[in-house]
């Protein structure tokens, strides 16, 4: 740099002609010049110096990366001990450091019991019971979204509930899962050993899946003690255990004894690869939208579906003359027994009657008519096979048609069938179109739209074959289970799925409970075989030989009586079968109580109160265990059925591990990487395509990965996704949004907890003039002023009727300044008073030994007798020497008094707090668990943290002592504890760590956990002021007309600005006058101003942006000297631009002739809010503009 410059210096050689002399001003400007690089290179050289090297640089970012990564707890905490919450809090919230260490400790102090607080379950509790029973998930997975959701509900309904003082429980389980446990197990054999279930035998292998579920099993509860729920393990019920079997085989002899199980032969869904029937949810629906070449186990090569085959059939004696038929499955003609025609179809009236020859098995098939035959689809003619089509079975019955299955358990082709027989079905789909060719009887094959039924647990293309099998007439118990929502004694929510539940009941059929399993509850069914000549041999489709007990020898004696034969002339032979897991779920809300036998659990806590489940199990799950509880018990197994949404991904697409959008909730909690997912994907099932498309779908979705959430998040994410109906659209940006706001709480608690005292005391009102909560509460110099003695009052001469009420009235008189005889909380004085007045509370009325009190007198002691009555209980089963903080916090009858010093920024919060609550019970009382989180994440956010906080900061960074901060410590205190409180359902772990770290104001016992906290009453927090919530309200209107306005002008918060407020009513001017230091903190101006024009004056607008707040009031706000007019003013007009350009888009696009015909309405109302609010934005420019360009003026 410096030859160059040098160089600059004698741009001419000595060998070169001299140079022509230079001026006076361009020697200045060079030298102007090289001031101004010297001085460059003097900033370059100690850029030099000071820059760090790259290693240097690294290890900065790496140092900037440690104080960024979460926060873990690492106190030695043995589990089941209580946390140590002594220590600092860390800087940001951290899920991991919060979760640790809670959940032990609430299972070690047994706080999910209902026995908790040694309450006695048979005693009736004057709050109620809450009981609940889980979907049992399977015990081969984990725990999905859709398990999530339905934890997180009930969890938080429960929570809710023991909060409320109910007899709580919530009963744990998992289901055996039988088919896909076996194919788990089975796999996992052919694995490790090489060998199948039947090398090995039945007992060998059921042995092995008693193996699999002791290693295994525990993963689910593992998941659900993350998650945070609350149910009492003591009471987990697997479907496989003793009691649970006991109840299974009772239900099934009860019912088989009635006639209501019988045996049949019918069509059923069958697993050629499970070699079992499956139920109809197990069968998913695949929908093609034509030609597809599919991956069926067991085949090398892809098999075609999505095309209908048309072929012919020669009619019997006319050579000329053929049917032709189409079908998209060509291998079953092999078990055609008719051919259909609609009996109005013109083409066909000649055929009526006739038959037609079979080209490949030794029979003809009658053309028969039937109303069923769509005369438009295809030719109109059907061929008709009805041991392998549900449509056809029905025609079958109908015409009486032979039932010919062509398939064995396998799926190969049986039978008489030529050539074809032993083949693979879909090795004899190709087999049989050659030969129809061969015989040219082919006609053509086109593409066709269809549904291909494909079993879910093997991926197996599902057949419909005849089997026999054990079936549930359901049509008796359907009528009862329809006529128990009818009358609304069965309520379901919400109410539309009611049109569901009646579609179901209406159009039952039977339930076919068999599986050909060796997994499960084994069918305590035997079949009778006599040896006697004389007693003709049973057939297996005779109910008549078929006998149930509860073990072998009951069996005989009950076969011996039912064939009035001797039991050594008896042999039976056990069904291999086991029972459709379904069966054992239907069971699950008494059978876990210990049905059929008649224990206290049983007495105690059935019918429960709730069923909560997925809407697509309705039928499946819901109506069964409807069925059974009215059949076996003669009662409703549960009063309420709460339906949630299904859980689809961000674009609203089933999830589907092919789509790679599925999502273990685990990985939400705990966060994980892009390439991880990817990794998940290659322990399925998926092929190297599907893997691919897959990862793909991950790319999209989760470019990152998925950050680490927390549990908390994700459950307040889930309830508050519940409002969007049938279907949940997950999208974990919006997770993630609720994690940052678990930061906010952990954030605004640290900022408190910063000014907030461990031996904070409430108020005394005698010496503050101020109108806050807790002056409600605290009696000062006043606490002795409560002469009446117990002793006295068990002496009271209840006939002398003075003394009487000169009694009551003082008590009265005394109730009227004081919540308790002891302050803010209930005492042992106030249980032993209560009981000494001899107080009775119930049927609407009060009474004082045998005085009935009338609604006009008394009313403070009315009041405090219904609140001893409503706590006493649990004030006492507690065993707690006092009773729990935080019932005595806000158990408050009365509106405060006022008071001319009290801040209305306090009232205003303590209104808005009044407000939550009232929400949040609404919102649990109606199952709209949205209307809780909203009116959570309002308060929380919007209200305490962007408006309260702010106001309180100048006042608690002054004098700690003075009575205005007092006053707002305790109201923050008050927000803190019950803001906790209403989240704690929801999210359980950020409210104990954070409970657990407030102060005690009151000096008395608290609850040992937020678990066991009472949950805020509405009528226990009076607080709600309209008035004044309308003037925050007008107040936040001119603090956000300054805050849009010092965007607009790129004022950074750090700079303050002066504003006056012109008001043109007195009521106005008196409103911004009473919160002007409120408004110029949330503003952030330096100083407030306020114009009243009914007194003549006259603001100056030099220099000032001009803002209307109303018709009544603008806001003049200072900006010469903060804001250079000319660059705003070009910053603006840019801005302007490319407002213009957007708005213009949006007209020109509404404008299109065919706008309102292509364009969803969803998308034009998108765009109408745009346009509005971009429309907006120019009008503020306008106004922005204005008040620049007069800035330039002056």
């Amino acid at each position: 740099m410096s030859s160059a410059v040098e160089q600059n210096e004698n741009p001419v050689s000595s060998t070169e002609e001299p140079a022509v002399p230079k001026t006076a001003k361009q020697l200045e400007k060079e030298a102007k010049k090289q001031a101004k690089l010297e001085k460059l290179k003097q900033k370059q050289e100690k850029l030099k110096e000071t820059k760090p090297s790259t290693k240097e640089k690294a290890e900065k970012k790496e140092g900037k990366k440690e104080v960024k990564e979460s926060a873990l707890y690492t106190i030695d905490t043995p589990a089941g001990e209580k946390k140590d919450t002594s220590c600092p809090m860390p800087d940001a919230y951290s899920p991991r450091y919060v979760e640790a260490a809670w959940y032990s400790w609430w299972e070690k102090q047994q706080f999910f019991k209902p026995e908790y607080g040694g309450r006695n379950i048979l005693e009736p509790n004057p709050k109620g019971k809450f009981v609940i029973v889980i979907p049992p998930p399977n015990v081969t997975g984990s725990l999905h979204l859709g398990h999530a959701l339905a934890c997180t509900v009930e969890d938080a309904l429960t929570r809710w509930n023991r909060m409320k003082g109910k007899t709580t429980l919530w009963v744990p389980g998992c289901d055996h899962a039988g088919i896909a446990t076996q194919v788990v197990v089975e796999k996992r054999l052919w694995k490790e050993e090489g060998k199948s279930r039947l090398d090995i035998g039945r007992e060998k292998f059921v042995e092995k899946v008693w193996e699999w579920r002791r290693d295994k099993g525990h993963r689910i509860y593992d998941q659900l003690r993350k998650m945070g729920c609350s149910v009492d393990w003591d009471r987990e019920s697997f479907t496989m255990d003793p009691k649970l079997s006991e109840a299974v085989t009772e239900a099934f002899l009860r019912l088989h004894s009635e006639g209501v199980i019988y045996r049949s032969e019918r069509l059923v869904n069958w697993s050629c690869t499970l070699k079992s029937a499956i139920s109809d949810i197990e069968v998913d629906k695949m929908e093609l939208s034509g030609r597809t070449l599919m991956s069926v186990p067991g085949y090398k090569e892809k098999v075609e579906f999505g095309v209908l085959v048309s072929f012919a059939y020669k009619v019997e004696g006319e050579e000329d003359s053929e049917l032709v038929v189409a079908t998209t499955r060509v291998e079953t003609m092999l078990g055609d027994t008719a051919v259909a025609v609609h009996p109005n179809d013109e083409r066909y009236k000649s055929f009526h009657g006739k038959r037609v020859i079979h080209p490949f098995c030794n029979r003809t098939l009658p053309i028969v008519c039937d109303d069923f035959v769509e005369m438009s689809f295809g030719t109109g003619a059907v061929k008709i096979t009805p041991a392998h089509d549900h449509n056809d079975y029905e025609v079958g019955k109908r015409h009486n048609l032979p039932m010919i299955n062509i398939l064995d358990d396998e799926g190969k082709i049986i039978g008489k069938c030529g050539e074809f027989t032993g083949m693979p079905r879909f090795t004899a789909r190709k087999a049989v179109l050659a030969a129809l060719k061969e015989k040219n009887l082919y006609r053509e094959t086109k593409d066709n739209p269809m549904v291909v039924p494909i079993c879910s647990r093997s991926k197996d293309v599902v057949e419909p074959i005849i089997k026999p099998q054990w079936y549930v007439k359901c049509e008796e118990m359907a009528a009862n289970a329809k006529k128990a929502v009818e009358t609304g004694e069965l309520k379901i929510i919400p109410e539309h799925h009611k049109k569901t539940w009646y579609h179901w009941m209406d159009n039952i059929r039977d339930w076919c409970i068999s599986r050909q399993l060796w997994w499960g509850h084994r069918i305590p069914a035997y079949f009778i075989e006599i040896d006697d000549p004389l007693v003709p041999r049973g057939n297996v489709l005779d109910n008549r030989y078929w006998v149930s007990g509860r073990s072998h020898d009951d069996a005989l004696m009950r076969a011996s009586h039912q064939l009035r034969t001797t039991i050594p002339q008896i042999k039976l032979r056990q069904d291999e079968d086991v029972l459709d897991t379904w069966f054992s779920s239907a069971l699950f809300p008494f059978s876990v109580f210990g049905w059929p036998n008649k224990t206290e659990d049983l007495e105690a806590f059935f019918p429960t109160t709730l069923l909560e489940t997925g809407h697509d199990i309705i039928f499946f799950w819901v109506a069964r265990m409807v069925f059974f509880g009215q059949k076996l018990l003669g009662k409703l197994p549960f009063k309420e059925v709460f339906l949630h949404a299904l859980v689809r991904d961000a674009h609203g697409r089933k999830m589907s591990k092919s789509l790679g959008n599925v999502i273990d909730p685990m990985d939400v909690i705990h966060g994980i990487t892009l390439e991880d997912l990817h990794q998940q994907l290659y322990a399925g099932n998926l092929d190297a395509k599907e893997i691919e498309k897959a990862k793909q779908g991950q790319k999209e979705d989760y470019p990152n990965g998925i950050p680490e959430c927390g549990t908390d998040a994700l459950r307040f994410a889930l309830c508050a996704y519940m409002s969007q109906g049938r279907d949940i659209n997950l999208d974990i940006l919006r997770v993630q949004g609720y994690r940052f706001f678990c930061n906010k709480l952990w954030n605004a608690t640290k900022f408190a907890l910063m000014y907030l005292d461990r031996d904070i005391k409430p108020i005394d009102a005698g010496k503050v003039s101020v109108r806050t909560f807790d002056s409600e509460y605290s009696l000062g110099e006043e606490a002795q002023r409560f002469k009446v003695p117990v002793s006295f009052i068990k002496n009271l001469v209840w006939t002398d009727g003075s003394v009487v009420s000169r009694t009551l009235e003082e008590i009265n008189g005394y109730l009227a300044e004081c919540s308790y005889l002891e302050g803010y909380s209930l005492s042992h004085l106030d249980l032993l008073t209560y009981e000494a007045l001899r107080c009775k509370c119930g049927g609407g009325r009060e009474s004082i030994g045998d005085l009935v009190l009338q609604e006009d007198e008394y009313l403070h002691l009315r009041r405090w007798m219904k609140h001893v009555n409503a706590l006493r209980d649990n004030f006492k089963s507690t065993g707690m020497g006092r009773m729990p903080k935080e019932v005595s916090m806000f158990a408050q009858s009365r509106p405060p008094q006022e008071v001319e010093s009290e801040s209305p920024m306090n009232i205003w919060i303590r209104s808005r707090l009044a407000a939550a609550v009232k929400a949040c019970n609404e919102g649990f009382e109606t199952y709209d668990l949205p209307m809780a989180t909203t009116a959570c994440y309002n308060f929380w956010l919007y209200e305490l943290c962007d408006v309260y906080l702010e106001c309180l900061k100048p006042i608690l960074q002054g004098n700690k002592e003075s009575p205005v901060a007092q006053a707002a410590q305790s109201t923050l205190v008050l927000c803190l504890e019950v803001g906790l409180l209403l989240l704690a359902p929801f999210m359980p772990y950020i409210t104990e760590e954070l409970f657990q770290r407030l102060p005690d104001v009151t000096g008395t016992s608290r609850p040992i956990s937020i678990c066991v906290a009472p949950y805020p009453e509405a009528e226990e927090c009076p607080w709600q002021n309209a008035e004044v919530e309308s003037e925050v309200e007008f107040v936040q209107k001119v603090v956000h007309v300054v805050r849009s306005a010092r965007a607009d002008y790129n004022l950074p918060t750090k700079v303050k600005t002066e504003a006056s407020i012109c008001c043109l009513d007195d009521a106005t001017a008196s409103t911004v006058e009473k919160y002007s230091q409120d408004i110029a903190t949330l503003a952030y101006c330096s100083k407030i101003a306020i114009v009243r024009s009914s007194d003549g004056d006259k603001p100056s607008t030099s220099g000032c942006a001009i803002l209307t707040v109303s018709g009544e009031c603008e806001v003049h706000l200072m900006l010469k000297g903060l804001v250079d007019p000319a660059k705003e003013r070009e910053k603006l007009s840019k801005k302007r631009e490319k407002l213009d350009q957007q708005v213009s888009r949006l007209v020109t696009a509404a404008n299109a002739p065919d706008y309102e015909s292509k364009v969803p309405e969803e998308v034009r109302v998108a765009n109408e809010e745009k346009l509005s609010q971009l429309q907006g934005e120019l009008a503020r420019l306008n106004i922005a503009e204005e008040a620049l360009q007069s800035m330039e003026q002056t």
